[in-house]
């Protein structure tokens, strides 16, 4: 598989690849922006997940809400979303619909503070405030996300607060906070479009030209805080949560090599020996023979700065105590950490891993957005053809040898959420211990 690849870069600094690809009658836009809640301010958390939403209340040339009603009248689908280290804005849309969604993102980049006002930060502010009542504060496990990442990186580390930001934070936000924020980060040397689908190639760069050229560069940004964090932790440390839960729920997070690193492959394939699908040894242990667990699974988080992790995520079978859960887990990474991995195991989760990349290929908002995310991390979305042959080049030695390294007692943050009557001291909360 080789997904045809072309970049370049504006006078302004805005890196743009092309896909062509005639097998459809669509084209996918894929925007990323490098700037997640990494670049916030410590005293002003949220501002990039609270810009997702604001990026779609209009522009100097469209209204509220527009954006979505003109894509969706076009026979299109969009969206956004934010992470640790990046954002991100998508169209998929008919062929001849492209230069509507290119025009979309251009007028939002380069004029979206003239249709900035503060009765749309109020109300997008409320939004996220519902966002995070609903998806965080009063879902079950829903803090997990947060304390993860606040567990595993110290305080004052660009990863650690929270993605969705404070209620306090978001509140205290004014106008001229948001519009410093976009001013700073959402601008074209700041930023990735791709291309990819069924479009001609020549009227494809004309556009971008013509809508894109004009935006000026931004000033220069602020460094991140230093992202640096030992390979290991150096003990095991434990949170326990008294949660509003039936079952408990444990998360164990080791930390593993960046994302794009040879080790990064090694980990990433431990994580589906250990994790992915029916055939892994988590389910066939924990959920199928022992009935320790409902479901369990491995993953990692795919962070390109500082330190990656790797989360393996389950929960209880009823009548089963956090103990018995939690000791279980752990005999299943100990097991790995002591004896490696089968090449037989290697070669399952390396068909797995293949098979669902190639296949997500054959989608060109799936292709647009990889390719965006190779040229943000590396500035090179040829990257994205060497996807398979990094993870062929991983060898049973290579994945044996990063669990000996990193998924041993002296890596691990474990996050357990227990039902409340269990622990209905106050003591107990968020109880954390070192070297355990």
């Amino acid at each position: 598989m080789r997904i045809p690849v072309e970049s370049y870069h504006l006078p302004n600094g805005l890196h743009v690849v092309l896909s062509e690809d005639h097998t459809a009658p669509i084209v996918a836009v894929n925007l990323w922006y490098h700037v997640g809640s990494a670049n916030e301010r410590l005293e002003r958390t949220g501002f990039a997940h609270l810009f997702e939403h604001m990026l779609f209340q209009g522009s100097a040339n469209v209204e509220a809400n527009e954006h979505f009603e003109l894509v969706q009248r076009a026979g299109g689908t969009l969206n956004g979303s934010t992470w640790l280290d990046r954002t991100n804005y998508y169209e998929t849309v008919p062929s001849h619909q492209i230069a509507l969604a290119l025009w979309l993102e251009a007028d939002r980049m380069g004029r979206m503070l003239p249709g900035l006002t503060q009765q749309k930060l109020d109300t997008q502010r409320d939004v996220v405030k519902n966002e995070r009542r609903w998806s965080v504060d009063n879902q079950p496990y829903g803090t997990w996300w947060e304390r993860l990442p606040a567990l595993c990186f110290p305080e004052q580390h660009p990863f650690h607060h929270s993605l969705i930001g404070s209620m306090e934070h978001l509140t205290d936000a004014s106008l001229d906070d948001v519009a410093d924020f976009f001013r700073t980060y959402y601008t074209p040397d700041n930023a990735v479009i791709t291309v990819a689908g069924d479009f001609d190639r020549t009227e494809i760069i004309r556009l971008i030209e013509e809508y894109y050229g004009p935006i000026p560069r931004g000033a220069p940004r602020p460094p991140l805080r230093d992202m640096t964090v030992p390979p290991t932790f150096g003990d095991t440390r434990r949170t326990v949560v008294p949660d509003a839960v039936a079952l408990p729920r444990l998360f164990v997070i080791c930390r593993t090599p960046v994302f794009g690193s040879n080790g990064y492959y090694a980990a990433s394939l431990a994580a589906a020996v250990l994790g992915l699908r029916t055939g892994c040894r988590l389910e066939q242990s924990l959920v199928r023979k022992q009935r320790i667990a409902s479901q369990a699974s491995a993953f990692t988080y795919d962070l390109a700065k500082g330190s990656d992790l790797l989360v393996v995520d389950a929960t209880a079978h009823v009548d089963v105590t956090p103990e018995q859960l939690e000791g279980a887990v752990l005999a299943e990474l100990d097991l790995m950490h002591e004896h490696g991995v089968t090449d037989a195991e290697v070669q399952r989760a390396r068909a797995l891993i293949e098979t669902s990349f190639v296949t997500s290929m054959q989608s060109a908002a799936e292709r647009a957005d990889q390719l965006s995310r190779f040229a943000t991390y590396f500035g090179d979305a040829t990257l994205i053809n060497e996807q398979v042959a990094r993870y062929g080049a991983t060898t049973t030695a290579a994945v044996s040898a990063l669990a000996r390294e990193r998924l041993g007692p002296d890596n691990r943050a474990l996050l357990m959420f227990v039902p409340t009557d269990e622990h209905p001291s106050a003591e107990h909360a968020e109880m954390a211990e070192a070297g355990v």
